[in-house]
């Protein structure tokens, strides 16, 4: 049976805080990913906002589901219980 692989974006501002933990959380996981980066493309800005109703960010959109302004520990336990990691 083949694993299926979940399609992941993170909607990314480099120069926040928490940005580098979502990332790594990400990594660990071994899940490839999209990085979207909010400061500099205002489409994924407006995307990120209309997808998680917020203005803060990190998010991350896994398969559809927002994980709206996350830290790296909240992505790896959500990827956890869904069995992704």
């Amino acid at each position: 049976m083949e694993e299926r692989v979940p399609v992941i974006k993170a909607y990314i501002n480099p120069y926040c805080p928490w940005s580098p933990g979502v990332r790594t959380a990400l990594d660990n996981a071994g899940l490839a990913y999209e990085i979207l980066d909010i400061t500099r493309n205002k489409d994924a800005f407006s995307e990120m906002v209309e997808k998680s109703r917020q203005y803060s960010s990190p998010c991350v959109e896994i398969d559809g589901h927002m994980l709206a302004d996350v830290g790296g520990e909240e992505v790896e336990a959500w990827l956890r219980q869904r069995g992704l990691l």
